[in-house]
């Protein structure tokens, strides 16, 4: 996929020729008042409470792509002044999940395929680079017991019919091969790149076969690595990461009101 900056605040503002946020140019409907969000911690800062919040419902697809977010409403909804709403919508464009369209406002960004596939791609790079390190390191007990358990809980939310919970174990898993390698900042980078495909995951299957297919794959890339036979780990690991192009391919036709 051809390489795809970050869109950051000030492009998000200014961009003319970004175009209307659907097909017809009209927003998606949403009813704030509806939508489950935390209250804010008045302790805390409330422009990071009001980003996770929206970037979790943003990744749920509670807030759809192309759904209009009203500054007014928002503010109104958490409680909050314009000021921390603001902040949070400048790190939701800059995560590449928000667009603000000059006179029109702000919108939750359709999916892109094009940036899907880049996110896959680097994704990639990352985890075959992450198990590669743990090859060739070896795996501490404490990192082996917890993919394990991790593990063992993904069953466990398969045998339940629990789609959420397989999904919130899913990554655990990966992000604790990434914190395996004993580089703190993987983990966070194949964080960010995951969040162009996490909603894609929302939007696939969620039945009990394709779970179970996820599952025996991670179960697959841990037995290489505890191997620590390096071809096998690296083949599995693509394997499992090259999937979601089929998913891809299937939504587009699916789900085109979604894909920009």
């Amino acid at each position: 996929m051809p390489a795809a900056s970050k869109p950051s605040a000030a492009t998000a503002t200014t961009a003319q020729d970004a175009g209307p946020p659907s097909p017809a140019g009209a927003p998606l409907p949403v009813d704030l008042r509806r939508l489950q969000l935390p209250k804010i911690d008045l302790a805390r800062p409330a422009g990071t409470q009001i980003f996770t919040a929206l970037k979790a419902a943003i990744l749920r697809l509670d807030l759809p792509p192309g759904c209009a977010l009203s500054e007014a409403e928002l503010g109104a909804r958490f409680g909050a002044s314009r000021t921390p709403v603001r902040e949070a919508l400048a790190q939701l464009r800059d995560a590449g999940l928000v667009v603000t369209y000059p006179s029109r406002g702000n919108f939750v960004t359709k999916l892109d395929a094009e940036k899907i596939r880049e996110a896959r791609y680097l994704r990639e790079a990352l985890e075959v680079a992450n198990v590669a390190r743990i090859v060739e390191t070896g795996m501490s007990p404490a990192v082996e017991a917890d993919l394990t358990a991790c593990l063992v809980r993904q069953q466990e939310a398969i045998d339940a019919g629990n789609a959420e919970a397989f999904r919130a174990e899913d990554d655990l898993f990966h992000q604790r091969l990434a914190l395996a390698t004993g580089h703190a900042r993987v983990a966070h980078v194949l964080a960010h790149e995951k969040m162009q495909i996490d909603r894609l995951r929302m939007i696939g299957r969620r039945d009990h076969d394709h779970l179970d297919t996820l599952h025996i794959q991670h179960c697959q890339i841990f037995d290489a690595l505890k191997q620590r036979d390096m071809k096998l780990a690296i083949s599995t690991t693509q394997a499992h990461l090259r999937a979601v192009l089929l998913v891809l391919a299937e939504l587009t036709e699916s789900h085109p009101e979604y894909f920009s």
